[in-house]
């Protein structure tokens, strides 16, 4: 791919607005990408540092399924709080754990099997190489995760103690995601 098409979408993607889900940058993944962004090779098209939800089990991705996404450690009371707001719902809600994710263009291979394999040295090891005719994309996925049903038909499903647990958990998930996104900026170049 030419250079000047290469530098013509990367400045096209990142003059867009961004339409993630909290409306703005992720500020645990932010330094990742804005180091990718700098360099002339790559730019980023999306990204997450890990996330916890809570959402309605369906089996199309449709508008409306996200009830509650937190970004960040969340405690116990917080998570009673937001489980309590959705009993009334009469559907399957499940609560989830996503490890960080980004996805990057790239302008050629060799840089960017170098940053795959840093990436998955450092623990990103759900990553591949993403192709589209000319087009070259790298995703950067974590290997953390957790998914399960919380509430059905108005009932929360699990006590207290296994709250506790989930929350513990799920803290400590995204604390090892943001250290693989702080470890992988530092061996960028």
């Amino acid at each position: 791919m030419s250079l000047d098409r290469f530098l013509q979408r990367k400045t096209a993607v990142l003059s867009k607005l961004d339409k993630s889900s909290i409306g703005k940058w992720d500020t645990k993944i932010k330094p990742l990408c804005d180091k990718l962004n700098s360099l002339n090779d790559f730019y980023t098209t999306s990204s997450c540092s890990g996330r916890i939800v809570l959402m309605i089990e369906q089996e199309k991705k449709e508008n409306d399924l996200f009830l509650k996404v937190w970004h960040y450690k969340i405690s116990l009371a917080v998570l009673k709080k937001a489980l309590k707001e959705f009993v009334n719902i009469k559907k399957i809600i499940k609560f989830k754990f996503e490890s960080p994710i980004i996805h990057v263009a790239c302008k050629d291979l060799k840089k960017t099997s170098e940053i795959l394999e840093k990436a998955k040295h450092i623990g990103f090891k759900r990553s591949n190489l993403i192709t589209f005719g000319k087009n070259i994309f790298l995703e950067l996925n974590s290997t953390e995760k957790l998914e399960f049903p919380i509430i059905k038909n108005g009932r929360i499903l699990v006590d207290d103690i296994f709250l506790e647990l989930i929350v513990e958990i799920s803290n400590k998930k995204l604390e090892k995601g943001w250290d693989k996104i702080r470890k992988l900026e530092k061996e960028i170049e």
